[in-house]
């Protein structure tokens, strides 16, 4: 009697840890910057524009923010 070993093989499992908390919050960020730029706007090339913006809002929250700070 033979006795032969087979040799397993493991298979390398890659964990994906998502952070659903953060998209949720950009998500609600998103929908309160399309009600912002599209409400205060009177045109509608003013709402396309809107709605496009409000896509780069965080963008343009830093931004401005380090420029604020950035005064001398």
């Amino acid at each position: 009697m033979t006795t032969e070993t087979i040799p397993t093989v493991k298979e390398d499992k890659k964990i994906m840890i998502q952070n659903k908390s953060a998209d949720s919050v950009y998500g609600i960020g998103l929908i309160g910057a399309w009600v912002y730029f599209i409400g205060r706007a009177t045109t509608t090339e003013g709402k396309i524009k809107g709605f496009f913006k409000a896509f780069v809002w965080p963008a343009i929250f830093v931004y401005e923010t380090l420029k604020f700070f950035n005064k001398e």
